[in-house]
C-alpha cells in the first residue's frame, strides 16, 4: 500500500492504473479507523482492482469547533489497518491540500438534509457534500462505499450523485457492531468505561423497539424509545425519529412506507453517538 499526500500524486498513480482498465473503489473516512471501516475497505477490495481510502478530518462538516478539536486522529494505526485490509492507496491530505481556497459551494437536498442531523447540526451536510464531491472529482471512482450507520448521510450522498450525474455506484454497507451490540464509531474512543456501559442502552433499546413495534403503533414505539433512553443512566436524547427510509420524513403509521427506519442521536456524557434500526425493509 502507498500513502499519498497530494492530489497530484494520487491522480498520477490512478491515471496509470485506469489506463490498464482497472476499476477503482473509494472509501472516504475521517480516520480513527475501526472494524466498521475495515468492512467497507474489504468490500471495496473484493469488488474493485484498486481501492483508495481517504483519511481526512474534514473541518467544513463540523459545526462545533470543540468537536473538531477532540475528534480522534490516529493516522499511523489507520495506515496499518488499511494495509492489512488490502487497500492500494491511503490518501492522507492536509487541510490546505483539500481547501487551497475556502469552499463556498452550497448544496441543498431538501427535505433530506433539513431533518434530524440537518436540523441539529446546521451546515454539517453541506460540509459532507463539499468533501465527498471533491473526493469524487479527484479519484473518479467506479464505486464508493459508505456505512449505513450514517443513514441520513448515505441518503444525501445518493441524491447528490443523482443530481450531479456522477457516473459511479454508491454502495451502502451494513452497520458493524461490537459483540455486545454497540455500533462501532470513532467517537467510542472518547467514552470512559462507565460511559461505554451506559451507551449500550442505545442499541438495546433499539433492538427491543423492533419487537415492541410488531404489536404497537408508531407513536407508541416512539414513546417507548424516548422513555427508555430518558430512564437510562448518563444518556441524553437529542432526537429519535421513525421515518420513511427513502424520504427520511416522519411516518404516522407503519403502512405509510415500505421501508421504515428509526434514527437516533444520544449524548453519552459529552460524546454524541448515532445509531439506527430497520423496522421494515
Amino acid at each position: 500500500m502507498k500513502v499519498v499526500h497530494t492530489i497530484k500524486d494520487l491522480q498520477a498513480e490512478l491515471t496509470v492504473l485506469k489506463a490498464q482498465g482497472k476499476t477503482v473503489g473509494l472509501v472516504p473516512t475521517m480516520g480513527a479507523l475501526h472494524a466498521g471501516h475495515a468492512s467497507l475497505v474489504k468490500r471495496s477490495v473484493d469488488e474493485n482492482d484498486v481501492t483508495v481510502v481517504s483519511v481526512f478530518v474534514n473541518p467544513t462538516q463540523f459545526n462545533d469547533k470543540n468537536d473538531l478539536e477532540k475528534y480522534p486522529r490516529t493516522v499511523e494505526a489507520d495506515c496499518r489497518l488499511l494495509e492489512e485490509c488490502g487497500a492500494t492507496f491511503a490518501f492522507v491530505p492536509s487541510v490546505e491540500e483539500m481547501y487551497p481556497q475556502p469552499d463556498t459551494r452550497q448544496f441543498s437536498y431538501a427535505p433530506l438534509d433539513t431533518v434530524m442531523e440537518g436540523a441539529f447540526r446546521p451546515g454539517h451536510f453541506n460540509g459532507v457534500c463539499q468533501i465527498v464531491s471533491k473526493l469524487f472529482d479527484v479519484v473518479k471512482p467506479d464505486r464508493a462505499y459508505f456505512g449505513e450507520k450514517d443513514f441520513q448521510q448515505l441518503a444525501i450522498i445518493r441524491e447528490m450523485v443523482r443530481q450531479m450525474k456522477y457516473g459511479l455506484e454508491i454502495v451502502g454497507c451494513p452497520i458493524v457492531r461490537e459483540s455486545d451490540g454497540l455500533a462501532l464509531s470513532s467517537r467510542n474512543k472518547r467514552l470512559s468505561a462507565e460511559e461505554r456501559e451506559n451507551a449500550l442502552n442505545i442499541s438495546r433499546t433499539l433492538f427491543k423497539s423492533v419487537d415492541f413495534a410488531a404489536t404497537h403503533t408508531v407513536a407508541e414505539t416512539q414513546r417507548m424509545v424516548e422513555e427508555a433512553i430518558a430512564e437510562a443512566p448518563g444518556l441524553r436524547l437529542e432526537y429519535f425519529e421513525i421515518v420513511d427510509g427513502n424520504t427520511l420524513q416522519k411516518i404516522a403509521n407503519w403502512e405509510d412506507a415500505p421501508y421504515v427506519v428509526g434514527c437516533i442521536t444520544v449524548f453519552c456524557g459529552e460524546v454524541r453517538l448515532i445509531d439506527n434500526i430497520k423496522y421494515k425493509s
